[in-house]
């Protein structure tokens, strides 16, 4: 039993390296698939328009105001993450605007044939809870930011 606690401490020593790339790989990945998604809503923003009119059911918002609010979701939060900087709030905001796309557009994503596709929003549900949780990573601003001396205040 020793030796088996002795080597999980010596594989988790040997592993944390790995902790600052993974964090700013999950953090690049999940804000690109948001980002994405935001960007194809610019470039064809009547369509945009038409599906939030006709086939996302955002709750309590006009269509108009949905479409807005989600193409800035997914244009401003993935930047957030992209910089590491106030990484859990671009994480925690994506969540929902994650959380919001699978409630506008549930009539769809729960059909059987599209367990894949809300698998996807579950995937990134999870990458997104972990960096709420854990924090961007060393390889942030945030972290940077945390390392500088904060100024002394004067009145």
């Amino acid at each position: 039993m020793n030796a088996l606690v002795r080597f999980n401490g010596f594989l988790a020593r040997w592993l944390a390296w790995l902790a600052a790339p993974l964090a700013l790989a999950a953090r690049l990945y999940v804000g690109w698939q948001f980002m994405k998604s935001g960007l194809l809503k610019l470039d064809t923003w009547d369509s945009t328009l038409w599906l939030f009119s006709n086939e996302y059911h955002v709750p309590l918002l006009p269509p108009d105001i949905a479409a807005y609010a989600g193409t800035f979701g997914e244009l401003f939060f993935p930047s957030l993450l992209f910089l590491g900087l106030f990484g859990r709030i671009g994480a925690l905001g994506l969540s929902f605007v994650n959380i919001i796309a699978v409630v506008s557009y549930s009539q769809v994503l729960l059909q059987d044939d599209m367990a894949a596709a809300l698998g996807q929003h579950v995937l990134w549900g999870s990458i997104l809870l972990f960096l709420v949780v854990h924090g961007p990573g060393a390889l942030s601003l945030d972290r940077w930011l945390s390392r500088r001396p904060t100024p002394a205040v004067s009145y």
